[in-house]
């Protein structure tokens, strides 16, 4: 009796240690919830709108919310909702997971009319029984009327830079945006390297807002040929970012920027009478405030007595730095002087103020 006690005891004391490794294998644990099969929401649909059509471009998740590979077709409903209305149904279609998507649809007549307001697009995927994880991000373009084209646009080329004109309506309750092209090849490689400019952009804008009829492009290079275009804009903040709802872009003008303008007229002319002194020959004496212009060559000296016409004295070549002595006087005789400024182009400029000086007799 004693030794059947001992063996059940014994086979007790084996179960009970083999009971963690049972349960561990054979025993399930706790149930799982069945997945519910749901692609991902779409994290970076766009929109833009060119004329009356709207495009929409988006990626396909490739996996569903349990992490787990989309192996068949979503679909994908199309929302649209203006300002606070109810959204829309713009369309539906099927995509394969992992794909770039898109979506194109003409506007309704009421949305392509009336003033610029923000008109949300979302995505929804859906699986088999219709269900989903929710919208995608938003993507707002502007519903309303396209602003009109620009028309007469025509551009001068200044020394401070091209001025441009066009059309303007009155009010100018839209934007305008100027696009400028650089047309001139690149330099050649023996002007690049590291002491070297940097490259100017090819392409450039300008925002122009309201538009007043007129704008000035001051970033140019002079020698280089442009090609400028403008379009209007309306502009709506929405979500806490600038919108914008494009017209048609004009005709392009093409604009050659090249160096017709003299320097500045110098100033500050002075004249100063030395007489003879140990055998030196009497003379006046010139000077003047310094042009700034960086291609600045000299200035020409002109003189006159009374009202006889003006004679260049300076010579064929222009004078460097802004002072001159004129040694051809005579004593008793009063002289009128005049400065003009020139550049490496052969451009002059209109003649200073006149200065006036009398040589005193012996």
């Amino acid at each position: 009796m004693a030794l059947v006690q001992r063996r059940a005891g014994m086979a007790l004391l084996v179960l009970v240690l083999l009971l963690p490794a049972l349960v561990g294998c054979g025993t399930p644990g706790p149930p799982q919830p069945p997945s519910l099969n749901l692609p991902d929401r779409v994290e970076d649909l766009a929109a833009v709108r060119t004329g009356n059509r709207v495009k929409l471009t988006w990626t396909m998740p490739r996996r569903n919310t349990d992490k787990l590979l989309i192996k068949a077709g979503v679909t994908a409903q199309i929302c649209r909702r203006e300002t606070d209305s109810n959204c829309t149904a713009a369309g539906k279609l099927n995509v394969q997971p992992g794909q770039s998507a898109s979506f194109e649809e003409s506007l309704p007549a009421a949305l392509a009319a009336g003033a610029p307001r923000p008109l949300t697009y979302t995505v929804e995927l859906q699986n088999r029984n219709g269900r989903s994880a929710g919208f995608s991000n938003s993507a707002i373009v502007l519903a309303g009327e396209a602003p009109a084209p620009v028309i007469g646009l025509a551009a001068e080329v200044r020394k401070s830079g091209v001025v441009l004109r066009w059309n303007a309506p009155e009010g100018g309750a839209f934007a305008i945006r100027i696009h400028r092209r650089l047309l001139t090849p690149p330099p050649a490689k023996e002007h690049s390297g590291p002491l070297a400019p940097p490259p100017e952009p090819i392409d450039q804008n300008l925002l122009v807002d309201p538009d007043k009829g007129r704008a000035i492009d001051t970033a140019i290079t002079i020698g280089n040929t442009y090609q400028y275009s403008a379009q209007r804009l309306a502009r709506v903040e929405a979500d806490g970012h600038m919108v914008e709802l494009p017209g048609e872009i004009s005709a392009p003008i093409k604009v050659e920027a090249q160096d017709v303008f003299p320097p500045a007229v110098p100033t500050g002319l002075a004249a100063v009478a030395t007489p003879g002194e140990a055998g030196a020959a009497p003379s006046i004496d010139l000077n003047w405030e310094p042009n700034t212009e960086p291609d600045l060559a000299g200035y020409y000296v002109y003189r006159r007595e009374d009202e006889t016409p003006w004679q260049r004295v300076s010579g064929e070549q222009p004078v460097v730095g802004q002072a001159y002595r004129d040694a051809a006087v005579l004593s008793g005789h009063t002289y009128r002087y005049a400065v003009s400024a020139v550049d490496g182009g052969g451009h002059e400029s209109g003649r200073s103020a006149e200065a006036r000086e009398t040589m005193p007799k012996p």
